[in-house]
């Protein structure tokens, strides 16, 4: 992936359990299994995705370590209600995104970082070091080097992100730059998608660094929030322009 650590996957889609948990987690998340509802029985399960009983029951392990699921004793393993899943798991996340409406949780993505990231790039101006502001001022070059290319400019924006969490020097922050990361990843790739989308950020981004680098807090703190008003209005605008698209698609040809 994008980030320092590697890939922060709980397991492994080399593995057959882990491939199976993975078939599992998308289609639950994609509603082909409905919360409540029953996944089938052991045998007909492992007959349809063709794999063995032991290899089934450890991805149901690794789906129920996530929420998604529960099973007791003479009644099977069932889907469980929506509000207990958690979401915040970098596969259940990546399943969320993959799985349809991903506009509408990538603004739900932007309210969560909106919440936290402002006051991140604040501690930041406060705590970071020397190094730290210049991995931040790399990742920005970067950046500005890939231009409107979204592919070249995607590693770099999420590690200026990344390292800005870094910065704080709080051990709980960081880690939350790598868990939302595949999600992260998807959510700015369709920000950008809008013409001109990235040229516009640069800026914005220009002034989160500057300030870090003047250890401002209160500067930071206003960039930051500037810069993700920003992404969601990006979003927003990519939202109306595929309503717009699908009104005309369904526009019967009497309605001119």
């Amino acid at each position: 992936m994008f980030s320092k650590r590697g890939n922060s996957r709980t397991f492994s889609r080399r593995s057959i359990h882990g491939q199976i948990a993975h078939e599992i987690g998308q289609r639950i998340l994609r509603g082909d299994f409905a919360p409540g509802s029953a996944l089938p029985n052991e045998a007909a399960f492992s007959l349809e995705l063709n794999v063995s009983r032991t290899a089934l029951r450890e991805a149901i392990k690794v789906l129920a370590a996530k929420g998604l699921v529960e099973s007791r004793p003479k009644i099977g393993t069932r889907v469980r209600p929506r509000d207990q899943w958690n979401m915040l798991d970098p596969d259940v996340l990546a399943w969320s995104f993959a799985s349809g409406d991903i506009m509408r949780r990538a603004l739900d993505l932007t309210d969560l970082r909106r919440i936290l990231e402002p006051a991140a790039a604040a501690l930041a101006a406060e705590r970071a070091t020397e190094a730290q502001r210049m991995e931040i001022e790399e990742a920005y070059l970067a950046m500005a080097r890939a231009g409107e290319d979204i592919e070249v400019g995607l590693a770099p924006d999420l590690r200026f992100h990344q390292a800005i969490l870094e910065a704080t020097g709080n051990e709980f922050m960081a880690p939350l730059g790598i868990l939302i990361e595949s999600a992260l990843a998807a959510s700015i790739k369709l920000s950008c998608s809008r013409p001109g989308a990235r040229m516009h950020s640069l800026p914005l981004h220009r002034a989160v660094l500057d300030a870090i680098r003047a250890r401002d807090p209160e500067r930071a703190h206003a960039a930051m929030l500037a810069l993700l008003q920003a992404t969601r209005a990006d979003l927003e605008r990519v939202q109306e322009v595929e309503r717009t698209a699908r009104s005309k698609l369904t526009r019967s040809p009497a309605d001119g």
